[in-house]
């Protein structure tokens, strides 16, 4: 398929197949591609004929659902910039996205403006037009309802655009754990090859559907739960959000056979009832952090599926390795697999890339990767090497295998520092997974005056299990070195994460120390 592609032309299904179903509308809703690619039309010239433009932030706050796939679509096509939201951020939240990347137009559900929503509140504020977006069943479209015009008051009606390759077509902030967020602009370029990448990857075809259960506002669900699938000619059912006791029913009843999703929505399924009969399942993909070898059995013995661990970012919009289909090669619990059409090299300090078996931060260079964030040249001095055309810094430490398969150690900041040995933290999660009465663990620093650094643990135990904490230490030193062993096991009923189930480690060490009377790190 040619290079060069925009989300406009790599939609690619046959008109009358069936791109999008939403089981949560009382009849299911079944949208074709012939449907679909007219709805964004509608929806476009809609955008247009408010004054939505080439490099208009249209702003998204809305659930999973067939509105923000239209509009994020039409934004695209109108050479806007579209800027999903989290539906559930409060007002500060929603104040800081929508001024930090200027957003002309917030788009809110049904009923959000009468009742102001915390997006309105904000959108507000900042005098960006709110319209809400909904389905209309009467019309049988999707509405643009303007509430109000803001900056967009008095500015003439646009033209229908043509996007270009080059174009921005989405904006996303980086998760922020250890700064400020930055904004990461991606171009329709750097999206359809990575809609090429995971179709490649997975030998995705128009027979395979997907349960598109990650988060719109993510670029996880976006790309591949999204994007890829409609490259693809596929199709994908979109539940309003995530629901354990929901998903086999839909996965089953609309004969979806393949699924993305983070790994604490994979052992969420897994504490619930395995579906009988099980339907088929092509395979199970997990991304966005890492899954523990002990997860990755459990699933493949449960679902008789091969699970296929992934790595990936925003800045190289989504994908850059994953594990590949057993018809292709090999899948390595504990390694996030190969580089897929995106060249991937383990690099030391001076950017000098380091032998296979050394251990470095891993860097990347594609199509895919993001030019650069968005008015930060010092973030972009520090994380691309040689300027434009350089590698990417991912800030996760590393190396490749024997067989060139990544294995990643930890985020370079979060790694443990004990005395001068430098511990990773996944390593000490997998090995505290494999205990039989702990469901989650999490490893981070805690200060040490004698080290400087020492490892603390925050460990959810599966329903009914004890465990005390010496006999945990007791368990880990049987398996690693003693510098290895935690210096304090923080027991908890829940495990902090992010609206996409991430788990980070900032979060949770400072979570846990709170709870015990200490300062933050």
């Amino acid at each position: 398929m040619a290079a060069g592609l925009t989300l406009q032309s790599a939609i690619q299904g046959a008109p009358d197949s069936v791109a999008i179903i939403v089981p949560s509308r009382p009849d299911a809703l079944s949208v074709t591609y012939k449907d679909l690619v007219s709805e964004v039309a509608s929806f476009q010239r809609k955008l247009a004929a408010i004054g939505i433009a080439q490099g208009s932030p249209v702003s998204i706050a809305t659930v999973n659902s067939y509105e923000f796939i239209i509009s994020f679509l039409a934004a695209s096509w109108q050479r806007g910039i579209a800027a999903p939201l989290n539906p559930a951020y409060k007002q500060d939240e929603f104040e800081f996205y929508i001024e930090d990347v200027k957003s002309a137009i917030v788009l809110v559900p049904r009923g959000a403006y009468q009742s102001g929503s915390p997006a309105v509140k904000a959108a507000h504020k900042f005098n960006a037009a709110i319209a809400e977006c909904y389905w209309d069943a009467a019309k049988k479209e999707v509405a643009l309802d303007v509430k109000e015009l803001g900056q967009l008051q008095g500015k003439p009606k646009q033209s229908i655009l043509k996007p270009e390759p080059e174009d921005v077509a989405l904006v996303l902030h980086t998760s922020g754990t250890t700064s400020r967020p930055k904004v990461v602009p991606l171009s329709h370029r750097n999206l359809t090859r990575t809609m090429q990448n995971i179709q490649q990857t997975y030998q995705l075809t128009p027979a395979d559907r997907t349960m598109l259960i990650m988060p719109l506002f993510h670029v996880h669900g976006l790309l591949c739960g999204l994007l890829a699938p409609l490259l693809s000619g596929g199709s994908m059912v979109v539940p309003p959000k995530f629901s354990a006791t929901d998903f086999w029913r839909d996965f089953a009843a609309h004969r979806a056979n393949w699924y993305t999703a983070v790994p604490t929505m994979h052992q969420i399924l897994l504490k619930n009832p395995t579906p009988s009969p099980l339907p088929p399942i092509r395979f199970i993909r997990s991304c966005s952090s890492p899954l523990s070898p002990t997860v990755f059995h459990a699933l493949e013995q449960t679902y008789g599926a091969p699970v296929l661990e992934a790595y990936a970012m925003t800045e190289a919009a989504h994908q850059m390795t994953s594990n590949p289909l057993p018809s292709v090669g090999k899948r390595k619990p504990g390694t996030v697999g190969l580089g897929q059409g995106v060249e991937v090299v383990i690099l030391n300090d001076a950017g000098t890339v380091l032998p296979q078996g050394q251990e470095g931060e891993i860097s990347i260079r594609g199509e895919n990767v993001t030019r650069g964030y968005l008015n930060n040249p010092e973030a972009n001095k520090s994380a691309f090497t040689g300027g434009p055309g350089g590698y990417f810094r991912t800030g996760d430490q590393g190396k490749m295998d024997e067989d060139g398969y990544v294995v990643i150690t930890g985020r370079i900041k979060e790694l443990i520092n004990k005395g001068g040995e430098k511990i990773s933290p996944i390593e000490l999660d997998n090995v505290l997974a494999r205990h039989p009465a702990v469901s989650e663990a999490v490893s981070f620093a805690v200060p040490d005056e004698m080290y400087g650094q020492d490892i603390g643990v925050a460990v959810v135990l599966k329903g009914g299990e004890r465990l005390a904490e010496e006999e945990l230490k007791g368990w880990v030193a049987e398996r690693l070195a003693k510098f290895k062993v935690p210096k304090k096991v923080y027991f908890t009923d829940v495990m902090p994460k992010t609206a996409t189930g991430k788990i980070q480690r900032r979060i949770v060490a400072e979570t846990m120390q709170k709870q015990d009377g200490r300062s933050k790190l």
